[in-house]
């Protein structure tokens, strides 16, 4: 019997824009060719798809098959996967499994959203949907309210500052300046939250204490992962990258079941947990990671659910800039969803993407010195789903 270890063996993604003009189908496409051509096969070697999105975004409904037959994928077995914001990284682990349990050879994992296709205010309403709408949505919150909740309790708690949360904004504007596939490619300064400057863009308030800096962007986007089964991966392809090991938990969707917000979201801690012992390694042995940085304290609470630092401790991390690219723990060196942009169903993917190219020594800028181990955390809604994957060579 052949190993049914797992390997990402194509990797591709569209743009983050604010604004795509073609349908979703044409936006999916350009990270499902770009990925094809990386794994060098053709439609004739998928075993099945996986399609990821948040679908209260499209106006297409059950889009897995459209897009299946737009991509050339029938009559393949085709799925539609939704966990909001980590919808294409639980894509990956369902993926996984169906290559793990012999099902398929090779799965094609694709994640898209078009959030231009309803309106700003639009938009918010429907992620404060992602909350009971019987107990928590009809009283107004929305997702900077949720996260500016642990904000507030975590500064409280454990001594951050805006400063800090200002810092982590800064290192991704830093980055995204070098990614050409960012939204928002300029970098950030002090001077940009400086609240008594008219002209500073970062400055405005959103929910206390989160600013207008301290939030990513809505963005239209697509991401393509293909995964085999070692066989396939080692006739296929040059520089296959294995997964390791894989972390998921969920988490009360009200805000009144859950834990003490001075220690952050405690889903991706017990998420990180099982990925490293799946793996067999520890937070140490990590080169690079990306997190789910939908907002500055966001990244602050990865680091310490991630054991990059004690949990109280993050802020040193990045006061250090230890999670700079030359830093000891190099995070989200391609600018992050803060940079990058938010396409809500691509998001993991992308992530995915950015490590997978890190591991084979193809960033370009963004290139870190010669990691052998990667890391991806995603998150879906507050805390709610979240998918810790470790990736090697």
């Amino acid at each position: 019997m052949p190993s049914r270890d797992v390997a990402i063996i194509g990797v591709g993604q569209s743009s983050f824009v604010r604004g795509y003009d073609g349908s979703i189908k044409e936006l999916a496409f350009e990270a499902f060719r770009e990925a094809m051509k990386d794994a060098g096969i053709t439609q004739k070697d998928v075993d099945a798809s996986i399609f990821c999105s948040a679908p209260e975004y499209d106006k297409q409904r059950s889009p897995a098959g459209v897009l299946a037959e737009y991509m050339g994928l029938v009559p393949q077995p085709t799925f539609y996967l939704e966990t909001v914001c980590s919808s294409s990284s639980m894509g990956v682990k369902v993926g996984y499994g169906l290559i793990k349990s012999g099902l398929h050879d090779l799965v094609v994992v694709l994640g898209f959203q078009k959030m231009s296709e309803i309106s700003s205010a639009e938009s918010q309403e429907r992620m404060g949907r992602g909350a009971d709408i019987q107990w928590e949505s009809p009283f107004g919150t929305m997702m900077p309210a949720y996260y500016a909740l642990y904000a507030q309790a975590y500064m409280a708690a454990n001594g951050l500052t805006p400063d800090d949360l200002m810092k982590v904004r800064i290192k991704s504007g830093t980055y995204g300046q070098i990614n050409e596939r960012a939204v928002y490619r300029k970098g950030v300064s002090e001077a940009d939250f400086d609240a008594t400057n008219p002209d500073a863009r970062m400055a405005g308030p959103v929910a206390s204490p989160l600013r207008v800096g301290d939030c990513c962007a809505n963005a239209d986007g697509s991401s393509c992962v293909i995964l085999a089964s070692a066989e396939r991966a080692k006739s296929l392809s040059q520089k296959p990258v294995w997964l390791m090991g894989m972390g998921a938990a969920s988490a009360a969707v009200n805000m009144t079941g859950r834990p003490d917000f001075a220690k952050g979201l405690q889903g991706p801690h017990l998420a990180a947990a099982e990925a490293y012992k799946m793996a067999g390694i520890t937070p140490a042995d990590v080169d690079v990671a990306e997190v789910h940085d939908c907002f500055t304290i966001a990244e602050i609470m990865a680091y310490e659910a991630l054991g990059f630092a004690p949990v109280g401790d993050g802020k040193a991390l990045i006061r250090a800039k230890e999670t700079y690219k030359e830093g000891r723990i190099p995070v989200n060196v391609d600018g992050g969803l803060l940079s990058k942009g938010h396409p809500v169903g691509a998001t993991g993917g992308s992530q995915m993407r950015t490590i997978v190219l890190q591991l084979r020594g193809e960033a370009g800028p963004m290139q870190v010195k010669d990691p052998e181990i990667g890391l991806v955390h995603n998150v879906g809604g507050v805390g709610l789903y979240n998918n810790v994957t470790i990736l090697g060579r």
